[in-house]
């Protein structure tokens, strides 16, 4: 079992909303930095930038668009009080531990697989207590390629010891989760906790809640070897 870190397990979004409104004062710009974060993380995966340095870019990139330059030392000062505010706004969904020591005491063996950076997302599983769940944690950036790539998950499949075809991926993100997973060989659940109206791609199935995926993977993916809970 593959599952997704932010906003999956985390309520990534959420914390971020709130730690970057308290920084810049404005409600309204939570978009823009998550395009601006999707362009540089984008670079980090394709080797053109290193994870070191793109904290920073990202945000004098970011500030920039709102018409403020700033050099390193002020972009670097402003991300760590972004990471200080962060880690004081993470939270776990309601249906994740639940959800974890089930599978956990059904026996099934789980990788986290994130396209985040590596130390952070350590830091946030173990921070929240989920570290001990997982049996393999897939770095996009320390493997040089991402959601949806097939070799991302192909590769976590080979870690766990399974084919694609007994796999399952659950996330928040219908086309980089979901259909991703899909068209690697895997199961592909996407997690739609909006409820939203969107398109469900045909081979991709749909949960409102962790809550439903234990019925889910007993119900309908039996041939995926998941055992009953002990």
């Amino acid at each position: 079992m593959c599952l997704d870190i932010d906003d999956t397990l985390i309520d990534f979004s959420a914390a971020g909303r709130r730690s970057l409104e308290r920084l810049v004062g404005r409600t309204d710009l939570w978009p823009l930095w998550e395009r601006v974060t999707d362009e540089h993380v984008s670079r980090v995966v394709a080797g053109e930038l290193e994870y070191a340095t793109m904290h920073a870019r990202r945000t004098r990139a970011f500030l920039a668009e709102l018409g403020v330059a700033v050099q390193r030392p002020e972009a670097e000062e402003f991300e760590a009080r972004r990471k200080e505010l962060l880690r004081a706004n993470w939270r776990l969904f309601d249906d994740v531990l639940p959800c974890l020591e089930w599978l956990t005491a059904a026996g099934v063996r789980l990788a986290a697989v994130t396209n985040a950076s590596g130390d952070h997302q350590r830091d946030k599983l173990d921070g929240l207590g989920l570290g001990r769940f997982f049996d393999h944690v897939a770095i996009a950036g320390e493997m040089g390629v991402a959601k949806p790539d097939p070799v991302m998950f192909h590769d976590v499949c080979s870690t766990l010891g399974c084919d694609p075809a007994q796999a399952v991926h659950v996330g928040d993100k219908l086309r980089t989760d979901a259909a991703g997973a899909r068209d690697a060989g895997l199961v592909g659940v996407w997690l739609d906790r909006s409820g939203s109206a969107a398109v469900v791609p045909s081979g991709v199935h749909v949960v409102a809640s962790l809550a439903q995926l234990p019925e889910l993977l007993v119900s309908e993916f039996a041939r995926v070897g998941v055992p009953s809970p002990r």
